[in-house]
């Protein structure tokens, strides 16, 4: 199968268990889980439930038994662009090529649909799969709220935000990187191998799979910022540049910046573990976050 297509499958199952885990838009805060749906479903990859998936598979397991944990990933991913859209934050207009969250229901709609997303992400990880052992779940609870909270994400997007009022050197850059984009990307691969009941060495390697795997896709987030039209990209181009913040292409230009991203991929094939029997699909994850045309 080609990655392509197994993309395709994984979003499908993905936005099927979506569809059943989120409210439906009805009852007195309908329009709350409207802006959560519309946040949902207004198109992306998936990339953090498939890479969850293909860990999980890779190990021996079925896609279908790690859906529900896969889907809470999204949530996480998409609670965290309707927050950086909003006025206070990126002040974007676009989103996947439509109006973002606070564009089309207003900012206080938008705050409180991502917090809504975020907190049904938590129930459904510690909940899912209902025939995992408890210690299981309670270990992808932890590992998400770290990787997403203050030591994670969050702390990345805050050291954005702060790189934008001072120049950042390079190594704060790769701290904001590590934190803003690896950290949940990091978190997919191993919530993956969790399931799978793999070995502490192997969570581990997984985890700096998807770390370096992050980082490069970060990277490459980047440059097709500086490189690709708004229909390309599904958002509006150059705003990076415009708002001064610390990029790769800013502070290294484009063509070393392609190079790094290459870097961090192969370091993220070479850290897939021995004990994978098809290791096709996470070899070409890491090929797709340098090559993929958006």
């Amino acid at each position: 199968m080609t990655l392509e297509a197994y993309l395709e499958d994984r979003r499908v199952e993905v936005d099927r268990a979506l569809d059943g885990l989120l409210p439906r838009p009805e009852g007195p805060a309908a329009r709350l889980y409207e802006a959560m749906r519309y946040a949902v479903f207004g198109g992306g990859k998936r990339l953090r439930p498939a890479l969850a998936i293909a860990v999980y598979e890779s190990l021996g397991g079925s896609s279908k038994a790690i859906l529900a944990p896969a889907a809470a990933l999204e949530m996480v991913h998409t609670y965290s662009l309707v927050h950086d859209d909003l006025p206070a934050m990126d002040d974007d207009d676009l989103r996947r090529g439509r109006p973002t969250v606070h564009r089309a229901f207003g900012d206080a709609e938008a705050i409180l649909a991502g917090d809504a997303l975020l907190t049904l992400a938590f129930e459904v990880l510690a909940t899912h799969p209902r025939e995992a052992a408890a210690a299981a779940r309670a270990d992808a609870v932890a590992l998400v709220a770290r990787r997403a909270g203050a030591s994670g994400m969050v702390g990345g997007q805050t050291a954005d935000l702060e790189a934008e009022r001072k120049p950042a050197e390079l190594a704060a850059l790769q701290w904001i990187h590590a934190h803003k984009t690896g950290a949940l990307l990091a978190a997919s691969a191993e919530l993956g191998a969790i399931h799978a009941g793999a070995e502490t060495a192997d969570r581990e390697a997984f985890s700096r799979f998807g770390h370096a795997l992050g980082l490069a896709f970060q990277i490459a987030d980047d440059l097709l910022d500086r490189t690709a039209s708004a229909a390309v990209l599904g958002k509006t181009p150059g705003k990076d540049e415009r708002a001064g913040k610390a990029t790769y292409p800013a502070l290294l230009g484009l063509t070393a910046s392609r190079r790094e991203a290459e870097r961090l991929a192969s370091v993220a094939r070479a850290e897939i573990p021995a004990s994978v029997g098809d290791r096709g699909i996470l070899d070409a994850l890491a090929r797709y976050a340098v090559e993929r045309p958006s």
